[in-house]
Protein backbone atom coordinates (compact mmCIF):
# COMPACT_ATOMS: atom_id res chain seq x y z
CA UNK A 1 0.00 0.00 0.00
CA UNK A 2 1.17 3.94 -1.04
CA UNK A 3 0.17 6.49 0.24
CA UNK A 4 -0.61 10.01 -1.88
CA UNK A 5 -0.97 12.86 -0.10
CA UNK A 6 -1.77 16.40 -2.08
CA UNK A 7 -2.45 20.20 -1.38
CA UNK A 8 -4.42 22.08 -3.98
CA UNK A 9 -4.20 25.75 -3.03
CA UNK A 10 -7.03 28.13 -2.95
CA UNK A 11 -9.19 24.95 -4.40
CA UNK A 12 -12.60 25.45 -2.89
CA UNK A 13 -15.44 22.96 -3.37
CA UNK A 14 -18.04 22.52 -0.85
CA UNK A 15 -18.26 19.81 2.12
CA UNK A 16 -21.45 17.28 0.84
CA UNK A 17 -19.67 17.77 -2.76
CA UNK A 18 -16.12 16.68 -1.03
CA UNK A 19 -17.64 14.34 1.14
CA UNK A 20 -19.27 12.75 -2.46
CA UNK A 21 -16.36 12.39 -3.93
CA UNK A 22 -14.31 10.94 -0.93
CA UNK A 23 -17.20 8.20 -0.49
CA UNK A 24 -16.11 7.37 -4.67
CA UNK A 25 -13.15 7.13 -3.83
CA UNK A 26 -13.12 5.07 -1.17
CA UNK A 27 -15.06 2.39 -2.90
CA UNK A 28 -12.93 1.81 -5.66
CA UNK A 29 -11.40 -1.50 -5.65
CA UNK A 30 -8.36 -2.06 -3.85
CA UNK A 31 -8.30 1.81 -2.40
CA UNK A 32 -7.67 1.06 1.40
CA UNK A 33 -8.83 5.01 2.58
CA UNK A 34 -9.09 8.42 0.90
CA UNK A 35 -10.40 11.45 1.78
CA UNK A 36 -10.42 14.39 0.00
CA UNK A 37 -11.48 17.51 2.20
CA UNK A 38 -10.64 21.36 2.36
CA UNK A 39 -7.59 21.74 5.41
CA UNK A 40 -9.55 23.06 8.35
CA UNK A 41 -7.88 21.88 11.79
CA UNK A 42 -10.82 19.50 11.97
CA UNK A 43 -10.34 17.57 8.87
CA UNK A 44 -6.13 17.55 9.28
CA UNK A 45 -6.77 16.34 12.34
CA UNK A 46 -8.78 13.58 10.80
CA UNK A 47 -6.54 12.97 7.92
CA UNK A 48 -3.97 12.15 10.81
CA UNK A 49 -5.74 9.53 12.76
CA UNK A 50 -6.02 7.87 9.11
CA UNK A 51 -2.27 7.69 9.20
CA UNK A 52 -1.95 10.45 6.68
CA UNK A 53 1.24 12.77 6.65
CA UNK A 54 -0.47 16.21 5.92
CA UNK A 55 1.78 19.19 5.22
CA UNK A 56 2.12 21.36 8.13
CA UNK A 57 1.30 24.50 5.44
CA UNK A 58 -2.07 23.40 4.38
CA UNK A 59 -4.76 26.09 5.01
CA UNK A 60 -8.22 25.76 5.29
CA UNK A 61 -8.75 27.47 1.82
CA UNK A 62 -6.26 24.71 0.06
CA UNK A 63 -7.90 21.27 -1.14
CA UNK A 64 -6.43 18.36 0.68
CA UNK A 65 -6.14 14.80 -0.96
CA UNK A 66 -5.10 11.69 0.43
CA UNK A 67 -5.35 8.59 -0.87
CA UNK A 68 -3.92 5.13 0.10
CA UNK A 69 -4.23 2.03 -2.39
CA UNK A 70 -1.58 -0.44 -3.83
CA UNK A 71 0.24 1.56 -6.76
CA UNK A 72 -2.20 0.64 -10.00
CA UNK A 73 -5.11 1.34 -7.99
CA UNK A 74 -3.45 4.49 -6.75
CA UNK A 75 -2.61 5.85 -10.21
CA UNK A 76 -6.68 5.07 -11.18
CA UNK A 77 -7.99 6.94 -8.12
CA UNK A 78 -5.97 9.68 -9.20
CA UNK A 79 -7.23 10.03 -12.83
CA UNK A 80 -10.49 9.15 -11.27
CA UNK A 81 -10.38 12.32 -8.42
CA UNK A 82 -9.37 14.73 -11.61
CA UNK A 83 -12.38 13.74 -13.26
CA UNK A 84 -14.96 14.09 -10.20
CA UNK A 85 -13.75 17.50 -9.64
CA UNK A 86 -13.77 18.78 -13.00
CA UNK A 87 -17.75 17.52 -13.16
CA UNK A 88 -17.96 19.30 -10.11
CA UNK A 89 -16.86 22.60 -11.11
CA UNK A 90 -18.92 22.23 -14.32
CA UNK A 91 -20.69 25.41 -14.82
CA UNK A 92 -24.16 25.55 -15.11
CA UNK A 93 -25.82 25.36 -18.58
CA UNK A 94 -26.38 28.67 -20.41
CA UNK A 95 -29.93 30.39 -20.20
CA UNK A 96 -31.87 29.38 -23.40
CA UNK A 97 -32.57 32.25 -25.75
CA UNK A 98 -35.96 33.89 -24.45
CA UNK A 99 -36.03 32.34 -21.19
CA UNK A 100 -35.72 34.39 -18.34
CA UNK A 101 -32.20 34.76 -16.51
CA UNK A 102 -32.20 33.15 -13.10
CA UNK A 103 -32.75 35.66 -10.28
CA UNK A 104 -29.54 37.35 -8.85
CA UNK A 105 -30.36 37.78 -5.28
CA UNK A 106 -33.46 36.46 -2.46
CA UNK A 107 -35.67 39.34 -3.02
CA UNK A 108 -35.53 39.11 -6.98
CA UNK A 109 -36.45 35.32 -6.18
CA UNK A 110 -39.36 36.77 -3.72
CA UNK A 111 -40.82 39.10 -6.09
CA UNK A 112 -41.13 35.99 -8.83
CA UNK A 113 -42.95 33.31 -6.47
CA UNK A 114 -45.88 33.89 -3.72
CA UNK A 115 -42.96 32.88 -1.04
CA UNK A 116 -43.34 33.08 2.47
CA UNK A 117 -40.38 31.67 3.75
CA UNK A 118 -36.46 31.63 2.56
CA UNK A 119 -34.22 28.86 3.24
CA UNK A 120 -30.57 30.00 3.63
CA UNK A 121 -27.43 28.10 3.33
CA UNK A 122 -24.55 29.62 2.71
CA UNK A 123 -21.11 29.84 5.09
CA UNK A 124 -21.96 31.35 8.17
CA UNK A 125 -19.67 34.61 8.01
CA UNK A 126 -21.98 35.23 4.75
CA UNK A 127 -25.21 34.79 5.52
CA UNK A 128 -26.16 38.26 7.04
CA UNK A 129 -26.70 40.01 4.04
CA UNK A 130 -28.61 37.44 2.62
CA UNK A 131 -31.04 37.35 5.46
CA UNK A 132 -31.43 40.98 6.02
CA UNK A 133 -32.08 40.62 2.27
CA UNK A 134 -35.06 38.21 2.83
CA UNK A 135 -36.71 40.27 5.60
CA UNK A 136 -36.91 43.46 3.64
CA UNK A 137 -38.96 41.29 0.68
CA UNK A 138 -41.07 40.35 3.70
CA UNK A 139 -39.89 36.83 3.97
CA UNK A 140 -39.73 34.74 7.10
CA UNK A 141 -36.58 33.33 6.99
CA UNK A 142 -35.16 29.61 8.06
CA UNK A 143 -31.32 29.98 7.97
CA UNK A 144 -29.31 26.47 7.83
CA UNK A 145 -26.41 27.71 7.98
CA UNK A 146 -24.08 27.82 10.74
CA UNK A 147 -20.91 28.96 12.52
CA UNK A 148 -22.79 32.56 12.22
CA UNK A 149 -21.78 35.41 14.68
CA UNK A 150 -24.01 35.65 17.79
CA UNK A 151 -24.35 39.71 17.30
CA UNK A 152 -25.43 38.85 13.84
CA UNK A 153 -28.12 36.34 15.29
CA UNK A 154 -29.44 39.07 17.15
CA UNK A 155 -29.63 41.79 14.92
CA UNK A 156 -31.31 39.79 12.60
CA UNK A 157 -34.27 38.56 15.15
CA UNK A 158 -34.11 41.75 16.67
CA UNK A 159 -35.11 43.05 12.66
CA UNK A 160 -37.90 40.08 12.42
CA UNK A 161 -39.50 41.63 14.76
CA UNK A 162 -39.88 45.05 13.84
CA UNK A 163 -41.34 43.52 10.49
CA UNK A 164 -43.48 41.07 12.37
CA UNK A 165 -41.62 37.96 10.70
CA UNK A 166 -39.89 35.07 11.99
CA UNK A 167 -36.07 34.30 12.18
CA UNK A 168 -35.81 30.52 11.97
CA UNK A 169 -31.42 29.96 12.83
CA UNK A 170 -29.13 29.77 12.56
CA UNK A 171 -28.24 26.60 12.48
CA UNK A 172 -31.94 25.40 11.75
CA UNK A 173 -31.83 22.26 10.36
CA UNK A 174 -35.54 21.08 10.50
CA UNK A 175 -38.71 22.65 10.07
CA UNK A 176 -42.68 21.95 9.15
CA UNK A 177 -43.98 24.30 7.34
CA UNK A 178 -48.22 23.49 6.58
CA UNK A 179 -46.58 19.74 6.51
CA UNK A 180 -44.16 20.39 4.54
CA UNK A 181 -40.74 19.51 5.87
CA UNK A 182 -37.56 21.83 5.24
CA UNK A 183 -34.71 20.97 5.83
CA UNK A 184 -33.60 17.31 7.99
CA UNK A 185 -37.42 16.61 8.41
CA UNK A 186 -39.09 12.86 8.92
CA UNK A 187 -41.77 11.53 6.77
CA UNK A 188 -44.91 12.01 9.08
CA UNK A 189 -48.57 12.68 8.64
CA UNK A 190 -49.75 16.17 9.22
CA UNK A 191 -51.76 17.14 12.31
CA UNK A 192 -52.87 19.29 14.94
CA UNK A 193 -49.61 19.29 17.22
CA UNK A 194 -46.90 22.58 15.94
CA UNK A 195 -43.33 22.22 17.99
CA UNK A 196 -41.14 25.03 18.41
CA UNK A 197 -37.50 23.35 18.64
CA UNK A 198 -34.43 25.24 20.01
CA UNK A 199 -32.98 21.53 18.88
CA UNK A 200 -33.35 20.28 15.64
CA UNK A 201 -33.03 16.31 15.96
CA UNK A 202 -35.15 17.02 19.24
CA UNK A 203 -37.81 18.09 17.06
CA UNK A 204 -37.28 15.12 15.16
CA UNK A 205 -37.20 12.64 17.95
CA UNK A 206 -40.73 13.75 18.64
CA UNK A 207 -42.41 14.50 15.64
CA UNK A 208 -41.47 10.24 15.17
CA UNK A 209 -42.55 9.30 18.38
CA UNK A 210 -45.93 11.17 17.68
CA UNK A 211 -46.60 9.77 14.16
CA UNK A 212 -45.69 6.26 15.80
CA UNK A 213 -49.28 7.02 18.20
CA UNK A 214 -50.90 7.91 14.71
CA UNK A 215 -50.97 11.62 15.84
CA UNK A 216 -49.47 13.96 13.20
CA UNK A 217 -48.26 17.53 13.31
CA UNK A 218 -48.60 20.67 11.16
CA UNK A 219 -45.63 22.78 11.60
CA UNK A 220 -42.22 22.67 13.22
CA UNK A 221 -40.56 26.16 13.71
CA UNK A 222 -37.01 25.62 14.66
CA UNK A 223 -35.35 28.50 16.00
CA UNK A 224 -31.75 27.77 16.78
CA UNK A 225 -29.80 26.03 19.11
CA UNK A 226 -28.61 29.26 20.85
CA UNK A 227 -32.22 30.88 20.86
CA UNK A 228 -32.60 30.58 24.20
CA UNK A 229 -29.43 31.56 25.70
CA UNK A 230 -28.76 34.47 27.74
CA UNK A 231 -27.76 36.99 25.00
CA UNK A 232 -30.81 35.71 22.44
CA UNK A 233 -33.03 35.85 24.93
CA UNK A 234 -35.63 33.55 23.35
CA UNK A 235 -36.81 36.31 20.47
CA UNK A 236 -37.30 33.46 17.96
CA UNK A 237 -39.41 31.22 20.23
CA UNK A 238 -41.46 33.88 21.40
CA UNK A 239 -42.17 34.94 18.15
CA UNK A 240 -42.99 31.08 16.75
CA UNK A 241 -45.21 30.75 19.99
CA UNK A 242 -47.35 33.59 18.98
CA UNK A 243 -47.92 32.39 15.67
CA UNK A 244 -48.98 28.89 16.50
CA UNK A 245 -51.59 30.27 19.05
CA UNK A 246 -52.75 32.02 16.12
CA UNK A 247 -53.05 29.13 13.88
CA UNK A 248 -56.35 27.26 14.08
CA UNK A 249 -55.30 24.18 12.63
CA UNK A 250 -52.68 23.70 16.36
CA UNK A 251 -54.77 22.45 18.85
CA UNK A 252 -51.47 22.03 21.12
CA UNK A 253 -47.93 23.44 21.16
CA UNK A 254 -44.73 21.36 22.18
CA UNK A 255 -40.96 23.33 22.77
CA UNK A 256 -38.17 21.38 22.50
CA UNK A 257 -34.72 23.00 23.62
CA UNK A 258 -30.92 22.24 24.59
CA UNK A 259 -30.31 23.56 27.56
CA UNK A 260 -32.06 26.50 28.33
CA UNK A 261 -31.21 29.49 30.35
CA UNK A 262 -33.35 29.97 33.59
CA UNK A 263 -34.24 33.29 33.36
CA UNK A 264 -35.10 32.92 29.58
CA UNK A 265 -36.79 29.51 30.54
CA UNK A 266 -38.98 31.34 33.20
CA UNK A 267 -39.88 33.82 30.32
CA UNK A 268 -40.95 31.51 28.41
CA UNK A 269 -43.04 29.61 30.52
CA UNK A 270 -44.72 32.82 31.37
CA UNK A 271 -45.41 33.71 27.59
CA UNK A 272 -46.75 30.31 26.95
CA UNK A 273 -49.64 30.88 30.47
CA UNK A 274 -50.91 33.77 28.43
CA UNK A 275 -51.28 31.72 25.03
CA UNK A 276 -55.15 29.75 24.46
CA UNK A 277 -53.52 27.04 23.03
CA UNK A 278 -51.77 24.60 25.61
CA UNK A 279 -48.09 24.38 25.48
CA UNK A 280 -46.02 20.79 26.29
CA UNK A 281 -42.27 21.39 27.69
CA UNK A 282 -39.73 19.42 26.79
CA UNK A 283 -36.58 20.42 28.35
CA UNK A 284 -33.07 18.71 29.24
CA UNK A 285 -32.87 19.68 33.02
CA UNK A 286 -33.58 17.69 36.81
CA UNK A 287 -37.27 17.40 36.73
CA UNK A 288 -38.52 18.28 33.50
CA UNK A 289 -39.99 15.63 31.00
CA UNK A 290 -37.51 14.39 28.41
CA UNK A 291 -38.87 14.08 24.67
CA UNK A 292 -40.50 10.41 25.21
CA UNK A 293 -42.49 12.27 28.12
CA UNK A 294 -43.55 15.03 26.32
CA UNK A 295 -44.59 13.03 23.72
CA UNK A 296 -46.79 10.39 25.78
CA UNK A 297 -48.30 13.99 27.97
CA UNK A 298 -48.93 15.35 24.63
CA UNK A 299 -50.62 12.21 23.69
CA UNK A 300 -52.67 12.03 26.45
CA UNK A 301 -53.90 16.30 26.40
CA UNK A 302 -55.39 15.53 23.08
CA UNK A 303 -56.82 11.79 24.58
CA UNK A 304 -54.86 9.63 22.22
CA UNK A 305 -53.51 6.09 23.99
CA UNK A 306 -49.63 6.09 24.34
CA UNK A 307 -48.04 2.49 22.29
CA UNK A 308 -45.36 0.73 23.19
CA UNK A 309 -42.75 2.49 21.12
CA UNK A 310 -40.38 0.15 19.05
CA UNK A 311 -37.00 -1.57 20.19
CA UNK A 312 -35.61 -4.46 18.12
CA UNK A 313 -33.19 -6.76 20.43
CA UNK A 314 -29.24 -7.75 18.79
CA UNK A 315 -30.04 -10.48 17.46
CA UNK A 316 -26.01 -11.94 18.03
CA UNK A 317 -26.18 -10.64 22.01
CA UNK A 318 -27.42 -13.86 23.66
CA UNK A 319 -25.06 -15.88 21.67
CA UNK A 320 -22.17 -13.74 22.47
CA UNK A 321 -22.38 -13.66 26.33
CA UNK A 322 -21.94 -10.36 26.98
CA UNK A 323 -21.67 -9.63 30.60
CA UNK A 324 -21.04 -6.08 31.40
CA UNK A 325 -21.54 -6.29 35.30
CA UNK A 326 -18.88 -8.68 35.65
CA UNK A 327 -16.26 -7.06 34.01
CA UNK A 328 -17.48 -3.63 35.30
CA UNK A 329 -18.34 -1.67 32.23
CA UNK A 330 -16.60 1.43 31.71
CA UNK A 331 -15.45 1.52 35.15
CA UNK A 332 -12.22 3.56 34.08
CA UNK A 333 -12.33 6.34 32.02
CA UNK A 334 -16.01 7.68 32.74
CA UNK A 335 -18.30 8.73 30.48
CA UNK A 336 -17.80 10.36 27.73
CA UNK A 337 -20.17 12.73 25.16
CA UNK A 338 -19.54 13.98 21.82
CA UNK A 339 -22.03 16.16 19.67
CA UNK A 340 -20.67 15.94 16.36
CA UNK A 341 -23.11 18.32 14.77
CA UNK A 342 -21.40 20.98 16.69
CA UNK A 343 -20.23 23.77 15.28
CA UNK A 344 -16.94 22.86 16.13
CA UNK A 345 -17.28 20.04 14.16
CA UNK A 346 -18.97 21.22 10.79
CA UNK A 347 -16.47 23.87 10.14
CA UNK A 348 -15.71 22.90 6.43
CA UNK A 349 -17.38 19.70 6.66
CA UNK A 350 -20.73 18.17 5.66
CA UNK A 351 -23.08 17.84 9.05
CA UNK A 352 -22.70 14.13 10.33
CA UNK A 353 -26.22 13.00 9.23
CA UNK A 354 -25.07 13.85 6.03
CA UNK A 355 -21.35 12.72 6.06
CA UNK A 356 -20.62 9.91 8.75
CA UNK A 357 -17.11 9.41 8.48
CA UNK A 358 -16.08 11.28 11.70
CA UNK A 359 -18.46 9.14 13.58
CA UNK A 360 -17.36 5.84 12.40
CA UNK A 361 -13.73 6.64 12.51
CA UNK A 362 -14.88 7.53 16.41
CA UNK A 363 -16.43 4.44 17.00
CA UNK A 364 -13.77 2.49 16.08
CA UNK A 365 -11.87 4.26 18.22
CA UNK A 366 -13.68 3.73 21.20
CA UNK A 367 -14.31 0.11 20.59
CA UNK A 368 -10.32 -0.40 20.48
CA UNK A 369 -10.84 0.95 23.94
CA UNK A 370 -10.79 -1.70 26.73
CA UNK A 371 -12.15 0.79 29.19
CA UNK A 372 -15.42 1.72 27.11
CA UNK A 373 -18.12 -1.13 27.98
CA UNK A 374 -21.22 0.49 26.35
CA UNK A 375 -21.51 2.35 22.74
CA UNK A 376 -24.31 4.86 22.74
CA UNK A 377 -25.12 5.86 19.18
CA UNK A 378 -28.22 7.98 17.54
CA UNK A 379 -28.73 7.64 13.97
CA UNK A 380 -31.58 10.25 12.18
CA UNK A 381 -32.78 9.21 9.24
CA UNK A 382 -35.91 11.36 7.03
CA UNK A 383 -35.25 13.92 3.96
CA UNK A 384 -31.84 15.40 3.74
CA UNK A 385 -29.82 12.66 5.70
CA UNK A 386 -27.60 10.34 4.49
CA UNK A 387 -29.45 7.36 2.30
CA UNK A 388 -28.72 4.37 3.86
CA UNK A 389 -26.65 5.04 7.34
CA UNK A 390 -26.79 1.35 8.05
CA UNK A 391 -25.16 0.32 5.12
CA UNK A 392 -21.98 2.45 7.25
CA UNK A 393 -22.32 1.79 10.25
CA UNK A 394 -23.60 -1.48 10.70
CA UNK A 395 -20.17 -3.00 9.43
CA UNK A 396 -18.24 -1.49 11.57
CA UNK A 397 -20.43 -1.94 15.36
CA UNK A 398 -20.36 -5.45 13.43
CA UNK A 399 -16.02 -5.39 13.48
CA UNK A 400 -16.49 -3.73 16.94
CA UNK A 401 -18.54 -6.66 18.89
CA UNK A 402 -16.75 -9.47 16.68
CA UNK A 403 -13.74 -8.04 18.22
CA UNK A 404 -15.13 -7.12 21.30
CA UNK A 405 -17.85 -9.62 22.67
CA UNK A 406 -18.03 -7.44 25.93
CA UNK A 407 -18.87 -4.19 24.39
CA UNK A 408 -22.64 -3.14 24.51
CA UNK A 409 -23.80 -1.21 21.52
CA UNK A 410 -27.27 0.67 21.87
CA UNK A 411 -28.88 2.43 19.11
CA UNK A 412 -31.92 5.20 19.53
CA UNK A 413 -33.24 5.45 15.95
CA UNK A 414 -35.09 8.07 15.00
CA UNK A 415 -37.23 7.66 12.18
CA UNK A 416 -40.36 6.90 10.43
CA UNK A 417 -40.99 3.59 8.46
CA UNK A 418 -42.30 6.23 5.44
CA UNK A 419 -39.02 7.58 6.01
CA UNK A 420 -37.03 7.12 2.46
CA UNK A 421 -34.08 5.18 4.38
CA UNK A 422 -36.99 2.98 5.69
CA UNK A 423 -36.97 2.83 9.66
CA UNK A 424 -37.87 -0.63 10.04
CA UNK A 425 -35.33 -1.82 7.30
CA UNK A 426 -32.54 0.27 9.06
CA UNK A 427 -33.24 -1.36 12.80
CA UNK A 428 -32.93 -4.60 11.19
CA UNK A 429 -29.46 -4.07 9.76
CA UNK A 430 -28.10 -2.17 12.96
CA UNK A 431 -29.36 -5.06 15.13
CA UNK A 432 -28.41 -7.79 13.07
CA UNK A 433 -24.67 -6.46 13.55
CA UNK A 434 -25.25 -6.38 17.10
CA UNK A 435 -26.58 -3.45 18.42
CA UNK A 436 -29.56 -3.17 20.55
CA UNK A 437 -32.40 -0.48 18.50
CA UNK A 438 -34.95 1.61 20.21
CA UNK A 439 -37.23 4.56 19.03
CA UNK A 440 -37.58 6.24 21.86
CA UNK A 441 -33.80 7.91 22.39
CA UNK A 442 -34.65 8.06 26.39
CA UNK A 443 -35.49 4.21 26.57
CA UNK A 444 -32.12 3.39 24.53
CA UNK A 445 -30.07 5.68 27.36
CA UNK A 446 -31.52 3.84 30.53
CA UNK A 447 -30.74 0.90 28.55
CA UNK A 448 -27.06 1.97 28.06
CA UNK A 449 -26.84 2.68 31.97
CA UNK A 450 -28.69 -0.64 32.73
CA UNK A 451 -26.09 -2.75 30.73
CA UNK A 452 -23.26 -1.15 32.79
CA UNK A 453 -25.13 -1.03 35.84
CA UNK A 454 -26.01 -4.74 35.66
CA UNK A 455 -29.75 -4.15 35.76
CA UNK A 456 -32.32 -6.34 33.67
CA UNK A 457 -32.15 -5.53 30.20
CA UNK A 458 -34.83 -3.93 27.90
CA UNK A 459 -35.31 -5.09 24.57
CA UNK A 460 -37.88 -7.05 22.55
CA UNK A 461 -38.39 -7.80 19.30
CA UNK A 462 -40.60 -6.09 16.79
Amino acid sequence: MSDWVEVRRGSYHDSVTLMRISRSLSERPDVAAAMVAMGTGLNREMLERMGFAVPPDARPDDLVVAVRADGKALDEARGALDGLLREASRPAAAVAPGAMAPPRTTASAAARADATVALLSVPGPHVFPEAMDALDAGLNVMIFSDNVPLAQEILLKEAAARRGLIVMGPDCGTAVIGGAGLGFANAVRPGPVGIVAASGTGAQQLMCLLDEAGVGVGHVLGVGGRDLSPEVSGRSALAALAALDADPGTELIVLVSKPPAPRVADLIREAARRLDTPVVFALPAAGEDDLTAAAEKTLKALRRPVPEWPRWKAIARDALGWDLAARGAGAGGGHRFTDFGDDAYTRGRAHPMIDPALRLEAVRAEADDAGCGVLLLDVVLGHGAEPDPAASLAPVIADAVRARPDLGVVVSLCGTPADPQDRDRQAAALCGAGADVFASNAQAARHALSMIEGAPAEGTTT
